[in-house]
């Protein structure tokens, strides 16, 4: 359950990057279930980009603010994600220095095993970026 209104990325896809759970004071969780049309191989072997856009997803919903944008992003992916996992990202603002914010995003597998974790560098801008 949220605990705050979601004000940023309103119109972003759940299918593709994941549903809120919850939005709390500088934090906030997403979830996202890997689908058929997110594996690259036989294996069934997610593409990165969804779990990276997930994770993604929850900084700028933990930061929570319309006009936040991602500046820099340092990643580490840790286990496969494959068909059908459920991941669940877990996203903590660490630092606010002015308009820059920092984020630690870490995600789990349906196991509770650390799949990814990221430091992301946003920015909440005055407006929109293509607000000229």
């Amino acid at each position: 359950m949220n605990t705050r209104m979601q004000n940023t990325h309103l119109l972003a896809s759940e299918k593709l990057i994941g549903s809120v759970v919850s939005i709390g004071n500088d934090c906030a969780t997403v979830k996202l279930t890997i689908l058929e049309e997110m594996t690259v191989d036989t294996y069934n072997l997610s593409h990165g980009s969804f779990v990276f856009g997930l994770a993604d997803y929850a900084a700028m919903v933990a930061i929570n603010e319309p006009t936040v944008v991602l500046g820099k992003a340092t990643t580490k992916f840790l286990k496969p994600v494959v068909l059908n996992d459920k991941v669940t990202a877990v996203a903590t603002i660490t630092e606010t220095s002015g308009k820059k914010i920092s984020v630690l995003v870490e995600v789990t597998n349906q196991k509770d095993e650390l799949v990814f974790e990221g430091e992301f560098i946003c920015f909440v801008l005055d407006k929109h970026i293509l607000d000229t």
